[in-house]
């Protein structure tokens, strides 16, 4: 079975989701960040897997559910980051980040089986998991992050270390208000759909 890894973010104000101010209020748009984190990891919850492991940048909230390990994320870049959370794997691990609350535990659902590594493709040229069966930090550091080429540089990568890749399903991760609308749309009864509904009413 496999390790689920979620690498984020404290919900803080100013701290995340700062290209959602305007139209939203830093505090707004920290309110948002924890429903999506919140909506990730109860996805996370529901998956079965020999490990929960939540990789932070800040410190657990009561949005933390039970049934996860607590890691701090290491200084560096986010390639050193992203590698530094497989490091805490000694099997298959399946890597997401806090920013697709659309996520489900039918998509978390990995079988390393057949191959060897999986990967799902961000709309914005990123990727929103990695699945390794064999963790190797390598396979990340010095892939160019936060690029519209960060996605194909990451698969590439993988292919050219001879990994069979499995594609997940391409997914829109959460960064401007109009993602949070799409977004929200997708996962209409979820805490982010809801928050979402607060802040737009300006609640």
């Amino acid at each position: 079975m496999t390790t689920l890894l979620v690498i984020a973010k404290e919900p803080r104000p100013g701290r995340v989701k700062t290209r959602l101010t305007p139209p939203f209020s830093p505090a707004q748009a920290a309110a948002l960040a924890e429903a999506s984190l919140l909506d990730t990891l109860r996805a996370v919850a529901g998956t079965p897997a020999t490990r929960r492991l939540l990789v932070l940048d800040g410190r657990p909230g009561p949005w933390l559910p039970p049934g996860f390990d607590v890691v701090p994320q290491c200084a560096g870049g986010l390639d050193d980051r992203l590698a530094d959370a497989f490091a805490h794997c000694a099997g298959p691990a399946l890597l997401i980040g806090m920013d697709t609350p659309q996520v489900t535990p039918a998509l978390l659902t990995v079988d390393f089986a057949d191959c060897d590594a999986y990967f799902g493709p961000a709309e914005d040229g990123g990727f929103w998991a990695l699945g390794l069966a064999r963790p190797e930090p390598a396979l990340l550091r010095g892939v160019p992050m936060s690029t519209a080429a960060t996605g194909s540089v990451q698969r590439e990568r993988l292919v050219a270390a001879g990994l069979r890749v499995r594609d997940l399903p391409s997914l829109r991760d959460v960064d401007t208000a109009a993602d949070a609308a799409a977004v929200a749309a997708l996962a209409p009864h979820g805490a982010f759909a809801a928050r979402l509904a607060d802040c737009a009413a300006g609640r």
